[in-house]
């Protein structure tokens, strides 16, 4: 069974410990610990001692989004923090100006794919460019963002394919025509199920979609027909389970 979990920014904007006590109770073993505004980044760092975390099997943190121009080292050295508790930390490729620092987290460093807002890693040829220059790295693979940019899904294809030894981390969501995250659909589901295949079990699926109290279980729900683990029989019962899910 595939191992579902959240980001703690989509359970709760910028507070890291209101979506840590969201998932009280509940059978997650993945976890992202988000902090995707500049200014979120040190209170979450400073904060790693007193978390309990021992319900997770695996731990990243998503590294600010954007930074003000010259505070690239800072955000480096407060991640630093993270790289030495052995945690993966995603990073977005459009906010990166010194690969060579980056480059030093090695395989801990995870690039996301971009939506069609981005100039660079929305593509198959665009993440090759970048995965030139951080040979190390792995690949958080956003497949909201890639269905978006490319409906067909084909897109994803190519990537699952091309970076297939890199592939250390799904994101999941639905990602609207304003680059903004959802619960995932009806057309969402079936459009990632298309490509689930490409996808191993032991790659942590980590959810982006924004959901309130009472709506985890089931979002993780709809998240298991979306990605079904091959072999299963969630293709023989999906019409029953999209159901329930989506009621």
């Amino acid at each position: 069974m595939r191992p579902i979990g959240f980001s703690t920014g989509a359970l709760a904007h910028g507070d890291f410990r209101r979506g840590l006590e969201m998932l009280r109770g509940i059978e997650s073993g993945p976890i992202e610990l988000s902090a995707l505004r500049e200014n979120e980044l040190a209170p979450l760092v400073e904060g790693l001692e007193s978390l309990d975390l021992s319900a997770f099997t695996y731990v990243s943190v998503h590294a600010p989004s954007k930074y003000e121009y010259g505070h690239e080292a800072e955000v480096f050295g407060l991640l630093g923090e993270v790289a030495a508790r052995g945690w993966r930390i995603v990073l977005h490729p459009d906010t990166i100006r010194d690969f060579a620092i980056w480059d030093s987290f090695g395989a801990l460093l995870l690039i996301e794919n971009m939506d069609k807002r981005n100039s660079c890693g929305r593509t198959a040829r665009e993440l090759s460019a970048i995965f030139d220059r951080l040979p190390q790295a792995g690949l958080c693979f956003d497949i909201g963002h890639c269905r978006q940019v490319d409906p067909t899904m084909n897109e994803s294809y190519l990537i699952l394919r091309e970076f297939a030894d890199r592939l250390t981390q799904l994101h999941v969501s639905e990602v609207n025509s304003r680059s903004t995250h959802d619960p995932l659909s009806c057309a969402a589901i079936g459009a990632f199920a298309k490509v689930a295949c490409l996808l191993p079990d032991r790659v942590p699926v980590i959810l982006e979609s924004p959901v309130r109290d009472g709506e985890v279980e089931q979002e993780i729900e709809r998240a298991r027909l979306a990605l079904p683990s091959p072999g299963n029989n969630t293709r023989s019962t999906g019409a029953i389970v999209l159901q329930r899910a989506l009621a």
